[in-house]
């Protein structure tokens, strides 16, 4: 097959996917836990390769060594929710969770992340064309815009060590964050409106009890 003609199949399948993606996004009609405390049904880890060494599960407890960097995403799609996890460090340093993720997976995808880092749990980061009314711009080294920064408003973490619940309600092209039921930032006229839900691997080795999602 002629180069032009490939490189034409792959963009096409590519468009299907993604449309097919958009598609099926589901908006649930019930409180769901989609952790289910034995084993990570329903989740794909990305990347693949480091399942076994980056998470592991024990006595009900999802737990995360901080490394590679990458991240535990929903193999379904979803919209108009909100989602709340409730997890501790084992050790401080920095993870997330990751909104509206749109194919294909890589580090870091279309997204909107939704801040987890130790002490600065709340601030938002729109990457790889995820954008928002407002916000600092992130560049690289070449000038080239990768995302943009909203900070948070206020601090609600509870110390290292201590059981945090961590909400996104996603409504729309709104996304809020509440911490400990404190509603800490709010980020309005996303482009973004639906896509996986993930947690985020940067770092930081932490421990998930529960990962709830709900209707609005």
């Amino acid at each position: 097959m002629p180069l032009h003609r490939l490189t034409l199949t792959v963009a096409l399948l590519a468009s299907a996917f993604v449309n097919a993606f958009a598609d099926e996004a589901i908006t649930p009609a019930a409180k769901t836990e989609l952790f289910n405390g034995k084993d990570t049904l329903g989740w794909v880890v990305y990347p693949a390769e480091t399942s076994k060494d980056t998470w592991s599960i024990k006595d009900g407890i999802l737990a995360c060594v901080g490394k590679p960097s990458g991240f535990l995403r929903t193999e379904k799609s979803y919209k108009q929710y909100r989602f709340t996890v409730e997890w501790r460090f084992t050790k401080t340093g920095n993870t997330g969770v990751v909104v509206h993720m749109t194919p294909p997976d890589a580090v870091w995808p279309k997204s909107i992340e939704c801040q987890g880092m130790h002490k600065n749990q709340g601030d938002f980061y729109f990457w790889n064309g995820a954008t928002l009314t407002g916000g600092t711009e992130l560049k690289s080294k070449a000038g080239k815009i990768r995302g943009y920064r909203l900070g948070k408003q206020s601090d609600a973490e509870k110390p290292a060590g201590e059981w945090n619940t961590f909400t996104t309600i996603c409504d729309g092209n709104t996304v809020t964050i509440l911490v400990n039921g404190k509603e800490v930032n709010k980020a309005t006229g996303t482009n973004l409106t639906e896509g996986f839900i993930g947690l985020q691997v940067e770092g930081g080795a932490f421990e998930v009890k529960r990962c709830t999602l709900e209707p609005l």
